[in-house]
């Protein structure tokens, strides 16, 4: 037997991804890690700007709100041992008093809104189907902001509220920008409060929904993060020291597939240009007055120069030229 594992391969795209598209990550905490991975690579990326959020129903409603430029209802508003906060945002968002925490959701949605009508790439993860819904009024909360629990709920969301709550929000999407291309994913992050079985049952309600959605809408298609770390990788060495999200080495892996499936060659080509590039920045010199360091240096600001048409190197050429001696 030559192999010992079950290895993923990155299958072609129907599109490409390129340093010149505009990408917008939104979902758990997963869609932070790509996006980061993105902006480190210097594509024109837009990383999670709501905050981490976990259910389909809340990412597809946050998104609607910057579709449509517009704030939430003040019934999404609430207050907490003085800390206001909105129920459809992340904690990040709260402020100790409303006009504030209203100017960060108003900058928050309308920099989305800009952002999303000309964005090429739209990147979901998916993290759970369970969700707390208010007692007061019905309506699905992204987070709890620690209110007490007994003020919520809990329930686990159908395949068909999640269809239907992507279609409300697909059909508002294409209206502003018909062109653009949808990736899925589930993240792989382990939900294990929810135990360890319902964690599973939470998981597959997700990923039969994306499986639907990629197979109804012909600008969506599904990313396989989850089946990168829990079928090729399939290690608790791949998981970070709380084993219940991925690890560095996971990340990287998974990014590694990304970029086989979706960059152009050019693309492809400058990431590794990229790499070497921030190998040689990260390097820290014994004697950094040296002649052998400063014909490094030299060497690193003519590579820097070269990629200046590509992308903006302007603060890595800063940081160079700082430490070459006049």
């Amino acid at each position: 037997m030559d192999n010992f594992r079950t290895v993923l391969s990155a299958t072609p795209s129907s599109f490409h991804i390129g340093l010149r598209d505009r990408c917008l990550t939104v979902g758990s905490c997963f869609a932070d890690n790509l996006g980061g991975l993105l902006q480190k690579y210097k594509f024109d990326v837009l990383v999670n700007p709501f905050g981490t959020a976990y259910n389909p129903i809340s990412i597809h409603k946050a998104l609607q709100y910057a579709i449509n430029n517009e704030l939430p209802d003040q019934a999404t508003f609430g207050e907490l041992n003085d800390t206001f906060f909105n129920y459809d945002f992340h904690s990040s968002f709260s402020a100790l008093d409303p006009k504030t925490l209203q100017h960060h959701l108003t900058t928050a949605i309308g920099k989305s809104h800009d952002y999303i009508q000309s964005s090429t790439v739209l990147l979901i993860t998916y993290g759970t189907s369970w969700v707390y819904e208010r007692k007061d009024n019905g309506e699905i909360v992204s987070n709890c902001h620690k209110v007490p629990i007994q003020n919520f709920n809990k329930q686990l969301l159908t395949q068909k509220k999640i269809l239907e709550s992507f279609e409300i929000f697909h059909k508002s999407l294409t209206a502003i920008n018909p062109n653009i291309r949808i990736i899925l994913t589930l993240s792989p992050v382990r939900h294990i409060k929810d135990t360890l079985e319902l964690n599973a049952v939470s998981k597959s309600i997700l990923r039969l929904s994306c499986h639907t959605l990629s197979e109804l809408y012909a600008n969506v298609e599904y990313f396989p993060a989850y089946e990168i770390v829990l079928d090729d990788l399939r290690d608790y060495r791949f998981y970070d020291r709380d084993l219940l999200h991925p690890s560095s080495e996971a990340i990287d892996y998974i990014w590694k597939i990304f970029s086989k499936r979706y960059f152009t060659q050019d693309t492809a080509k400058f990431v590794k240009q990229w790499d070497e590039i921030l190998h040689a920045m990260a390097h820290r010199p014994y004697h950094p007055t040296s002649a052998l360091h400063q014909k490094f240096l030299s060497n690193l600001l003519s590579k820097l120069e070269e990629l200046k048409r590509t992308v903006n190197v302007d603060k890595e050429m800063s940081q160079v030229r700082n430490q070459i001696k006049r």
